[in-house]
């Protein structure tokens, strides 16, 4: 580390960082101690009760732990770093991003402890960390904002009487929300309320503050991002453009650097405006302004984020920039060195969000066991888990990231889809399939789609069922795996569950040399399989030999193949499941592991079908559990703050008299 760098006016560096404690964990935690280990600085890292055998924690100096598995008792509990940074001897501070890494207090904490904070300013943090203050600064810094209501009134006569005045669909917005938390798109006046009530439950639980701004909804937009640098002497360059416009429920899926098909006038507006609005707020660090980007020219400042983005690695992809590095030496005191003019751009970046997600579940956030993780080798991939490793449900469902860099657009989105096709996540369910459909439909493909892209394409890129091979393979699997002689594993007959619910029997019978004839209803398979040590394999169909990946874990057998992959479940001995199904039954369960947010209803309740029984809040987003059918609420098993796992009963429904 150059510790004799010097500032314009000749004085040495304000402070080297000797010690850094990294105040986040998994993914961002990791990648943030790799730069200071590259410049010469030692790292601490803090974790939870949930995170004791965590990557990031193995790969540190020193760990330290700072209480329970709750965000709220351990990474969003400031005493408890502070005095993790003063055991440790640490100097100064990294956030990360989420959980304290927009927090003014935090920041503010850190300074008053005599520690580096890698970040802006308390008061910058403070000023863009609220919604409503942040737009009417960018106001009278010349950018333009979208119309709306950001007043101090927040009384809901005032906000449904200001979403009135602006027009349906409105989007109620938290002042202090991110990550698509604390949002609701309104689409009329009737729906305003319960609207509102959800938009501020959601904040509260999650930023401890519900006040609200009402903003016009712009309809299909593409999201734009600019990353600025700023150093503390007033020096500022921007890295150019991302395009974030690849979302679900306000949070992004895919990015990718630059923005295709971005007219280079709008590029350039966009950067200067950014870098000039930073100036003047007196930032510090990396940043990045938001924009939603409207018919081609025309421009709206969204938000500003003070923190690293999750999708910083596409800049420095294609700019060749490390932006962790860059934040560490403005806390030191150094200058850039550096103007807009030495910055240029090579090839095209795009990078997917790895999530444990249900994807035939409206994407339910996901919690679990990862049986099995491989990593694709070729491309730039951001992670800190392992095969055997707990996925909890207290934090973001995002796991991984998957980065690849090619010469232009096309090559890049080639080398992801492949990448993804090699990716292997047994366990925990997983995005990756549909992201792979994403990055492959003809729009994605042709570039410079709006935020409408994944909603407007909801059919093509629904969830196909399984294919009947991968239950010819399962149950190949099955009966090899478990046989002391594999080649006289057959005949059998099994009954596999989907992941749909479907159960389906399987007759396994033996073929002509070291075949099998495998049947299921109405297809019939001609299949040889040559288990190697798991999870390798070799099958042959069609006269061609293709690599299988295998597992067989608790009675679960996974599969994978040329980047397709399905799981089931042996039942073949289970006892038979009684009938009617959980909705019929009159019992809501839970929809994924998380905690009891709210409880709306109390037996007795007479509701009709659809009306909301409660909230389970999984990885940072509150799912609402609704009635399945009219009737009265017989009994509710849960108060709020119970922690619940997946398919727990939740409320017990009888038909309404």
């Amino acid at each position: 580390m150059n510790t004799s760098s010097t500032t314009p006016s000749g004085a040495p560096a304000v402070r080297s960082i000797r010690n850094l404690l990294v105040a986040n964990r998994g993914e961002i935690a990791l990648r943030i101690m790799r730069t200071a280990r590259a410049m010469g600085i030692q790292t601490v890292a803090v974790y939870s009760t949930a995170d004791r055998d965590a990557a990031h924690v193995a790969y540190a100096d020193q760990a330290v732990c700072i209480g329970g598995a709750a965000p709220s008792a351990s990474y969003l509990d400031i005493s408890a770093l502070l005095r993790a940074a003063a055991a440790t001897g640490a100097d100064a501070v990294h956030p990360g991003y989420g959980f304290l890494s927009e927090n003014a207090a935090f920041a503010e904490a850190c300074t008053q402890a005599g520690l580096v904070f890698v970040g802006p300013s308390p008061r910058a943090i403070d000023a863009m960390g609220d919604k409503a203050r942040a737009k009417r600064f960018m106001r009278e810094a010349g950018l333009p904002c979208i119309p709306g209501y950001d007043g101090d009134d927040q009384s809901a006569a005032t906000l449904a009487a200001e979403a009135e005045r602006i027009g349906y669909p409105a989007l109620v917005k938290a002042t202090a929300g991110g990550g698509g938390r604390g949002m609701r798109v309104v689409e009329s006046a009737r729906d305003f309320g319960p609207a509102l009530e959800s938009a501020r439950s959601e904040a509260r639980n999650a930023f401890g503050d519900e006040r609200m701004l009402i903003e016009r909804v712009v309809r299909e937009p593409r999201h734009i991002e600019i990353q600025v640098l700023v150093d503390r002497y007033g020096q500022g360059v921007h890295f150019g453009e991302r395009d974030c416009s690849v979302q679900r429920r306000h949070q992004k899926v895919i990015e990718e650097a630059p923005a295709p098909g971005l007219p280079a006038g709008l590029r350039d507006r966009l950067g200067e405006a950014a870098v000039s609005a930073a100036v003047k707020l007196g930032y510090e660090g990396v940043g990045t302004f938001e924009f939603l980007v409207e018919g081609g020219e025309r421009f709206y400042f969204m938000e500003m984020n003070t923190r690293l983005q999750v999708e910083h690695p596409v800049t420095e992809a294609i700019a060749g920039v490390d932006l962790v590095a860059w934040q560490l030496r403005v806390a030191m005191g150094e200058p850039l060195g550096i103007t807009q003019a030495d910055i240029g751009f090579t090839g095209h970046a795009i990078e997917v969000r790895l999530c444990a997600e249900d994807e035939t579940r409206g994407f339910m956030p996901q919690s679990g066991r990862i049986d099995l993780f491989r990593a694709p080798a070729g491309i730039r991939v951001e992670h800190a888990v392992a095969s055997g490793m707990e996925i909890p449900p207290y934090y973001d469902s995002m796991f991984a990231k998957l980065i690849a860099h090619g010469r232009d657009r096309e090559e890049a989105r080639r080398k992801l889809v492949k990448a993804l096709a090699e990716t292997v996540v047994f366990g925990v369910k997983t995005n990756r399939q549909s992201l792979v459909r994403f990055l492959e439909h003809p729009d994605f493909a042709a570039g410079g789609v709006d935020t409408g892209f994944l909603q407007r394409h909801q059919a093509a890129l629904a969830v196909p069922a399984a294919p009947p091979l991968a239950l010819a393979l399962a149950a190949l699997v099955l009966c090899q795996a478990g046989a002391a002689n594999p080649s006289r594993a057959a005949p059998s007959t099994l009954l596999l569950r989907d992941d749909a619910g479907a159960t389906h029997e399987v007759r396994v019978s033996g073929g002509e040399h070291g075949s099998f004839q495998v049947v299921s209803g109405e297809h019939e398979h001609t299949l040889a399989l040559r288990l190697r040590e798991a999870p390798q394999a070799v099958f042959t169909y069609a006269g061609v030999d293709r690599p299988l990946l295998w597992q067989v874990v608790e009675g679960r057998v996974h599969v994978q193949w040329a980047g397709l992959a399905a799981s089931f479940t042996d039942v073949t001995h289970a006892p038979a499941a009684p009938a009617g199904d959980a909705a019929a039954d009159g019992r809501v369960r839970a929809l994924s592991n998380g905690r009891v947010a709210s409880v709306l209803v109390a037996p007795g309740a007479v509701v009709e079908a659809g009306a909301p029984l409660l909230t389970v809040e999984a990885m940072k987003m509150e799912h609402m559990h609704v009635a399945a059918a009219n009737g009265v609420v017989r009994a509710v098993l849960v108060a709020v703050g119970d922690s619940v796992a997946t398919g727990r009963v939740l409320v017990e429904m009888e038909p309404a008299p």
